[in-house]
C-alpha cells in the first residue's frame, strides 16, 4: 500500500513562515512601432512587438546571482510553504543572520549600480551606435530604477483561523490543505533535488571525488532539520547516514562504494520507491541492516585508494544514528 502522507496542523508550532521579496530592474521597455520609423510592420493581430534592452544586462547579473543563493539557502534549509518557505524555528536564527548578509552584498551592489547608473547607459548608446535613438527615447530616470531594485523579506508565524463567526470561513480558510501537505512537498523537494544530483554528480561516473557526498550531506541537514514534518522523514536519514558512513575517508570513490552511493541515489529520485522503503523500515525496523535490505548483502571490504602526490581530505561524513529515536518528532507524531 502506498504511504499517505498527511501532515498535521499543530506542525505550525514548531515552523515560521518566510516571504522573500527580490525586485530586479529588467533593464527592458517595450519596442513600439515609433522605434521601427516607416518600416511597415505586421498587425497587432498577427503578431507583438517584443522588448529592447535599453542598459547592458551583465550589469545586472550579480543581483541575479544573489538572489539565486537566497532561494537555494532557503532551499536547502526549508520546504515551500503558501508564497514562501516554511522554516525550522530553531533554525530561524542562522537562516535570517546569512539573508542579512546577502542583503548587505545586494544593496551594495545596488548603490554601486545606481551611482554608476548615467555612465552605464551612455556606454550602452556608445556601443549600439546605429540604435541610439531607439535606446535614448526608453532611458528611465536613476530614481525609477533605485525603486526597483530591492530585497526584503517578512517572518511570520501562522496560525489557523480560530474564533470568528463564519464558521465556513473557518473551515475554509485553505489552511489545513497547505499544511498537510507539506510532507508530500518535502519528498517532492527531496526526489527533484535526487534527480539533479544524479544528472550533475554520478551519472555516467566511474569514479567520484569526496565532493560529490556534498549535496547529500546538505540534503540530510534539511531532512534533520525538517524531521518533525513527516514520520517518514526518519528511516530517509537513517538510509543517509548508514551509506555515508560507509563510504572510505579518503582516496577517490569508485567500485563497489560508487555503485552503492548510485543506488542510494537512484532510491531518493523514485518517490514512490522511497516512500516504500521508509513504510518497511517504520513496519519493521532493523536500522543495523538497512544497506543489506536495499543493496543485497554487502560487505564493504573495498580497500581505500592512494592517490600520488597530494591527497583530498574528505569532509567529515555524518556518524549513523541508526535509531528512529534520534530523530526528535516534537510530539507530533
Amino acid at each position: 500500500m502506498e504511504a499517505i502522507l498527511n501532515t498535521p496542523i499543530q506542525v505550525l508550532d514548531n515552523i515560521l513562515a518566510l516571504n522573500l521579496d527580490i525586485n530586479i530592474w529588467s533593464a527592458r521597455a517595450k519596442l513600439t512601432a515609433e522605434d521601427f520609423g516607416e518600416t511597415e510592420l505586421p498587425p497587432d493581430e498577427l503578431a507583438s512587438l517584443g522588448s529592447k534592452k535599453i542598459c547592458d544586462p551583465e550589469k545586472l547579473k550579480v543581483f541575479n546571482k544573489l538572489k539565486k543563493r537566497a532561494f537555494t539557502l532557503l532551499d536547502r534549509n526549508g520546504v515551500r510553504f503558501l508564497s514562501g518557505w516554511a522554516i525550522p524555528e530553531n533554525k530561524a536564527g542562522d537562516i535570517i543572520a546569512e539573508l542579512c548578509r546577502i542583503r548587505d552584498e545586494f544593496l551594495t551592489e545596488k548603490a554601486a549600480f545606481i551611482a554608476s547608473y548615467d555612465l552605464a547607459i551612455e556606454d550602452w548608446i556608445n556601443a549600439h551606435p546605429s540604435w541610439s535613438s531607439i535606446i535614448a527615447g526608453s532611458t528611465v530616470s536613476r530614481e525609477y530604477v533605485e525603486k526597483r531594485i530591492d530585497i526584503s523579506w517578512q517572518l511570520y508565524r501562522v496560525m489557523p483561523v480560530m474564533g470568528i463567526d463564519s464558521v465556513q470561513a473557518m473551515e475554509e480558510s485553505g489552511l489545513h490543505d497547505e499544511v498537510e501537505n507539506l510532507g508530500g512537498t518535502l519528498f517532492y523537494e527531496i526526489t527533484k533535488d535526487a534527480t539533479d544530483i544524479w544528472k550533475k554528480v554520478f551519472e555516467g561516473k566511474t569514479e567520484v571525488t569526496h565532493k560529490a557526498l556534498s549535496p547529500l550531506k546538505t540534503m540530510r541537514e534539511k531532512l534533520a532539520g525538517l524531521s518533525f514534518v513527516e514520520p517518514h522523514v526518519a528511516p530517509v536519514i537513517e538510509i543517509l547516514d548508514a551509506t555515508l558512513g560507509r563510504v572510505p575517508k579518503r582516496g577517490l570513490i569508485s567500485g563497489a562504494s560508487l555503485f552503492m552511493l548510485q543506488g542510494l541515489v537512484s532510491l531518493l529520485k523514485d518517490g514512490k520507491a522511497l516512500l516504500t522503503q521508509a513504510e518497511a523500515m517504520m513496519a519493521s525496523p532493523t536500522p543495523e541492516n538497512v544497506l543489506a535490505a536495499f543493496f543485497g548483502e554487502y560487505e564493504q571490504n573495498e580497500p581505500v585508494l592512494e592517490l600520488e602526490g597530494e591527497i583530498e581530505e574528505a569532509e567529515p561524513v555524518f556518524v549513523p544514528a541508526f535509531s528512529t529515536g534520534t530523530i526528535d518528532s516534537l510530539g507530533l507524531w
